[in-house]
């Protein structure tokens, strides 16, 4: 649980959630997955982490979906200690907040980040809490390094990962990155609580809250790394991603620009 000094120290901006808790806490760390409408891809990749058993409490984080993404009594089925259902405003990173402040609260000495679209190899769970054992505060899953693999990935996605967005962000953290955009990555508490970090501020909605930790967190010393991983796009039909058309993605630029200028950087006082 979240110490007296740590939630003192702390004042939270998150989004109002419900919490339906279906098994209660076993490990150390939790696998925390932002859902929205993921449907089967959701409940194929549960069912892999499951037969694989790959450790980690899994805690699903539903953003508003029309399906069975956020269904309790669905997920009590696939291995879920935890759903959590956002019923407050706010996108992506509001439910990245939403999934924090409940890890917290609930004592998670580090947090996996995982897509619930099926895209990524959850194989790698495991090297990631291998990782925060070893004294990682950050830690960046990345298909484009050695060991790593990219199956289908859209051209314009490449380009834009590999041309601006990850020499933007390792510029702007001074730590060198190869897949900024991947959603696949770990992060543990001592930097998440840190006072210098703040995550948990309405400012972080969309996706900057990813930008910013990938920045925020090597800037202020702590132990970074990446790790391979899998990232695979089907062969045909729609991507499966909530990131679509031009708007969204020069939406992107702004959110990636503001971070490397520090606009997000929390105010001293």
């Amino acid at each position: 649980m979240a110490t007296a000094t740590e939630i003192a120290c702390m004042r939270r901006e998150v989004p109002a959630y419900d919490i339906h808790e279906l098994a209660p806490r076993r490990t150390r760390y939790a696998v925390l997955i932002p859902v929205i409408n993921e449907g089967q891809r959701l409940l194929g990749q549960l069912r892999r982490m499951e037969l694989l058993c790959l450790g980690g409490d899994v805690i699903v984080g539903d953003g508003g979906s029309q399906d069975s993404s956020g269904d309790p009594i669905v997920l009590c089925h696939y291995g879920v200690r935890t759903v959590l259902v956002k019923t407050g405003p706010g996108k992506l990173s509001a439910q990245l907040r939403m999934l924090f402040d409940y890890a917290v609260n609930e004592g998670y000495e580090g947090f996996v980040l995982i897509d619930g679209n099926g895209k990524d190899g959850v194989e790698a769970i495991p090297s990631f809490f291998d990782a925060l054992d070893e004294g990682f505060d950050y830690v960046q899953g990345s298909r484009y390094l050695p060991d790593g693999e990219e199956v289908n990935t859209p051209w314009d996605r490449k380009l834009g990962v590999t041309l601006l967005h990850a020499p933007v962000i390792s510029m702007a953290a001074g730590f060198h990155y190869t897949d900024t955009t991947n959603g696949f990555r770990a992060v543990s508490r001592r930097a998440l609580l840190d006072h210098s970090v703040q995550p948990f501020r309405n400012v972080f909605d969309t996706y900057n809250l990813h930008y910013y930790l990938s920045v925020r967190i090597p800037g202020l010393g702590f132990r970074v790394k990446e790790l391979p991983v899998r990232r695979v796009y089907p062969p045909g039909g729609p991507i499966p991603s909530k990131i679509g058309g031009v708007l969204a993605k020069l939406h992107i630029v702004k959110l990636l620009l503001l971070t490397a200028l520090g606009r997000y950087d929390p105010i001293e006082r």
